[in-house]
């Protein structure tokens, strides 16, 4: 079995719809079950706090990144295998981003979808071949996704671009497109 460290994006604040926070600790175990690594934005509740706790419980190392000042506001997950504090987001990203070989964005809110855009572009513009996946199982993602196939429309977004990331609402399939190469953009 290769070890596949795979970075997740999804809320951490308190009040998430039960739905969202049992889809999260799913894809922890999903990691866990496939003996894979988990990196996360070190948070410990909320989605975050349940995919790690989840892929911990299943056996799977734990990464957590987390910027000093959302060390007590995200409630910094201590559980980790390893937790790195930096100070700055562009830091945490750039961390998460070099620990991981591919990224997952569930369900979530201003930070998942800068979070997504960023690996998303980059993705497009070649900075990496990782694969990007969104698990959607409820239509979260359904208007910005439409958003930026009006945009492609448009002429605003090269058509490859959309393209670029892997769409699914199964758990499974979305570990599945993970550990899968990459579909990069033509040129």
């Amino acid at each position: 079995m290769t070890t596949l460290s795979v970075c997740v994006y999804c809320a951490s604040v308190e009040g998430i719809a039960p739905r969202h926070v049992e889809l999260a600790a799913a894809v922890g175990r999903g990691i866990a079950e496939r003996g894979w690594q988990l990196v996360s934005g070190g948070g410990r509740v909320s989605m975050m706090g349940a995919v790690a706790a989840a892929a911990r419980a299943g056996g799977a190392r734990t990464v957590g990144v987390i910027p000093r000042s959302l060390v007590d506001l995200e409630w910094a997950d201590r559980e980790s295998d390893e937790l790195l504090v930096v100070d700055t987001m562009r830091e945490r990203k750039a961390l998460m981003e070099a620990h991981a070989e591919a990224f997952l964005a569930l369900p979530g809110g201003l930070g998942t979808c800068e979070e997504l855009f960023e690996m998303w572009t980059s993705g497009y513009l070649r900075m990496h071949d990782k694969p990007v996946v969104v698990l959607d199982p409820d239509g979260h993602y359904t208007g910005l996704l439409e958003w930026v196939r009006g945009l492609a429309a448009d002429g605003f977004v090269r058509p490859g671009s959309v393209e670029r990331i892997a769409v699914t609402t199964d758990v499974g399939t979305a570990l599945d497109l993970c550990a899968a190469p990459a579909e990069l953009p033509r040129a």
